[in-house]
Order: C-alpha cells, then sequence, then structure tokens
C-alpha cells in the first residue's frame, strides 16, 4: 500500500539518525508532494509512526498531560505514554458493553448512536489507581465483537488501528470535579475528593468518528501543561 512506502522509508531515515528523533519533519503537503500521494496518504503514514513511537506531532499551541511532571502525548493512549517514560501501570477492564448514546448521535462522523462502551482502571505500585477511564467507540466491523471477545491482551489503540480508525484530529476539555460513591469506590478515594476530568474526542482524517474517552485523573500524579506560540506577525 501507498501509504506502507511512505513509513518504511520515513522509519528508516529516522532509525539511521539521518532524521534525529525529536526533529521536525516536513509538513504533509511537502511530504505529499516527495513521494506523489495524497495528504490523507501521508496522514496514514504519520499515524503509523505516532503509534511506534517514532514521531509526535504538535502544532504551535496545544494542551499536553503531565505525569509526575512529564509530559506525556496520550493521543497513543495512556498505555504507551506512560510506559514511554518509564512508568509501570496494570489496566483492569471493568467491563464492555455495546449501548446507545444519543448525545453521540449529533456529533460529526457519527451515522448512529450504537457505540461500544469500555471501562477501565489504571493502577501503578502498590495498586494505587491513578485513573478512571470510559472510552466510547463506534460499534462497527469488529469493534461489534468486543462485549464478547474482550481487548485480548491489546491496548484499545491497537484494536482501532486494526479496525482501520486512525486519530487524526479533534478536542480536549479538562475540568476539575468532585467524584461520586460510585467513582469513589473505582478510584479507592473518598466521595467529594477532587479529580482532573478530561473528555476526548476524535475523529480520522476522513471525518469518521473514532472515539470519545472520559478520563478521572488523580490531581496528585497528572496535571495539564499548555503550551502556546504567538504568531509571527
Amino acid at each position: 500500500m501507498k501509504h506502507q512506502r511512505i513509513t518504511v522509508a520515513l522509519e528508516k531515515e529516522i532509525r539511521s539518525g539521518r532524521v534525529p528523533r525529536g526533529a521536525r519533519l516536513p509538513g504533509e503537503l511537502a511530504l505529499a508532494r516527495r513521494f506523489g500521494v495524497s495528504r490523507n496518504t501521508v496522514r496514514t503514514a504519520l499515524a503509523e509512526l505516532c503509534e511506534a513511537g517514532l514521531i509526535a506531532t504538535r502544532t504551535g499551541k496545544g494542551s499536553f498531560v503531565l505525569f509526575d511532571g512529564r509530559p506525556l502525548d496520550d493521543r497513543l493512549g495512556w498505555a504507551h505514554a506512560l510506559a514511554s517514560h518509564g512508568v509501570e501501570t496494570r489496566v483492569r477492564v471493568l467491563g464492555i458493553t455495546a449501548t446507545r448514546d444519543e448525545e453521540l448521535a449529533g456529533l460529526p462522523g457519527v451515522d448512529r448512536p450504537d457505540v461500544i462502551v469500555i471501562e477501565r482502571v489504571r493502577e501503578i505500585e502498590a495498586a494505587t489507581v491513578v485513573s478512571y477511564e470510559r472510552s466510547c467507540v463506534p460499534a462497527i466491523g469488529e469493534l461489534r465483537e468486543l462485549p464478547a471477545r474482550g481487548l485480548g491482551g491489546d491496548s484499545l489503540t491497537e484494536v482501532l488501528t486494526r479496525a482501520g480508525l486512525h486519530a487524526d484530529h479533534g478536542e480536549q476539555h479538562l475540568r476539575g470535579r468532585r467524584i461520586d460513591a460510585h467513582e469513589a469506590g473505582l478510584l479507592r478515594r473518598e466521595p467529594g475528593a477532587w479529580f482532573l476530568n478530561t473528555r476526548r474526542t476524535s475523529w480520522a482524517a476522513d471525518g469518521a468518528f473514532v472515539e470519545r474517552v472520559d478520563s478521572l485523573l488523580d490531581p496528585e500524579h497528572f496535571q495539564l501543561r499548555l503550551d502556546f506560540r504567538e504568531s509571527a506577525p
């Protein structure tokens, strides 16, 4: 496939040191011209490089999650982001269910309200729970089998990738709120404790809905940093 040719070429350049890790790659348009392909093909190749942990795309402005002061690119999933900084975590899947979400049906790229909901908690040493995550993904293709089959040891990001869903763009909201009694039981905290509540919604390059994930993050470990840059005159 065309995007695989681009992925292999750029991966060789990165691993050989010709393009140092952390260096800025040419823009999508420049890469599309170089390889004689569409920008969508380039985006697919870049998504695979992101998945492999070789690049992390950023714009001039953005917000980034910090875990104990370390910046995390959570678009690849918390497991990948934390592991890249040597943070060992254990994920417990609380449940995977098929349901309908009428609120999601009003979003761009959502054809029908049928979704698969995956609920998880994430633990670090001494079984300390640091996050609760509730992900909604479209009930399409092999994703419809998740309630019966489970994740099978794979990350949700890997499962979405196999289903042909690559997050290309999206939005994220953050607020602080008190957790209720049910959430307190999952997080092993007292009801009413303050947690960071993030909601991230992502779409593929073609506008198809990929995922909405609501996370409760322990503020003793997680922070949010905003980077900004004033545009040149």
